[in-house]
């Protein structure tokens, strides 16, 4: 339970699980709005929560060696592991593990003891921010990290939504983790750029070495790799990286090399909030070669009409190419 006794941690909980009713879901952000301080226990539950989907994926037994590796993370004097699983539902068991772990007064604990979870929010801006480590983040326009004030323990715990550059410090000691949508980035000091939208996520290596984890999967990534998770397709790909598109809100440059045509249209609609449709199939996987810097959309599209010897339709808040 939670030191603010005008709300408990059950209904945080649901909360969590998008369960809550509209009147709850009212109070739930009253009590936000109160203070910080509410917001920031909140994002504790939240990392909870994150560690504990881990949990509920796996089998029994993994479940099991997990809640032991737990035990071990939170200090828990009393061991907490479930003599048998009671819950089928992956989103029950994470609520019964949260709760249990709330229920032993641990969390309220550990949050008043320890430095303050922070958050960063970049709404429309794009924010750069200097780690209590010295790691450097970039953060693009709509996107949120959540880290402490001080990085104690075994590693360097931050959860991102959305997409950031991350320019990592290097401690072989002390991991640094970014947890994103179920999916863990683990580095000990390197460069790269994760980006999460739309159920898709992509991690792209700079320099050094990044191990990308999902599920029961890890695929370990060097300098010019990148990964895909897309989670309707269940899978978790190595690759080359294919472009430098990915850095377009760092460098304010659209770099294609050999780029497909679709890859440097789903940046333009991401840019410029604009609904740019290819309508042939064909013409999808085309690629191009160019740097646009400082040239505005109706430049950019210009330049790929007389590329491509195409046609450009403006129909019904669509940008048609054909």
């Amino acid at each position: 339970m939670n030191n603010n006794n005008t709300i408990n941690d059950g209904l945080l909980v649901k909360y969590l699980m998008k369960e809550a009713t509209a009147e709850e879901v009212q109070q739930v952000e009253t009590w936000l709005r109160d203070s910080k301080e509410n917001q920031q226990y909140l994002n504790g539950l939240q990392l909870i929560w994150e560690e504990s989907a881990s949990l509920a994926e796996g089998s029994e037994e993994e479940e099991s060696a997990a809640w032991i590796k737990l035990e071990n993370r939170l200090n828990l004097n009393t061991p907490v592991v479930p003599k048998r699983r009671i819950f089928n539902s992956p989103s029950l068991r994470i609520a019964a593990i949260v709760v249990l772990i709330c229920g032993l007064g641990w969390f309220a604990s550990y949050y008043f003891r320890n430095p303050a979870l922070l958050t960063l929010q970049s709404h429309a801006d794009i924010l750069h921010k200097v780690l209590p480590d010295g790691s450097e983040i970039t953060l693009n326009k709509n996107s949120e990290i959540i880290y402490s004030s001080i990085f104690r323990g075994k590693n360097r715990p931050v959860k991102l939504t959305g997409e950031a550059f991350f320019k990592v410090s290097p401690d072989k000691e002390k991991p640094f983790i970014i947890t994103v949508n179920e999916i863990t980035v683990k580095v000990v000091g390197t460069t790269f750029n994760v980006k999460n939208r739309n159920k898709k996520t992509v991690v792209v290596v700079e320099t050094g070495t990044v191990q990308v984890s999902w599920r029961n999967k890890t695929v370990e990534l060097h300098a010019g790799e990148q990964s895909i998770v897309d989670k309707d397709q269940t899978g978790l790909s190595k690759e080359k990286t294919r472009s430098k598109l990915y850095n377009y809100y760092r460098t304010n440059e659209l770099e294609c090399e050999h780029t497909p045509l679709q890859e440097l249209v789903d940046i333009l609609n991401e840019i410029h909030h604009k609904n740019i449709v290819i309508s042939r199939s064909a013409l999808k996987n085309k690629e191009i070669t160019a740097d646009f810097k400082n040239q505005s959309l109706e430049e950019i599209i210009q330049v790929i009409k007389e590329t491509f010897k195409i046609q450009v339709e403006y129909k019904n808040q669509q940008i048609l190419l054909k």
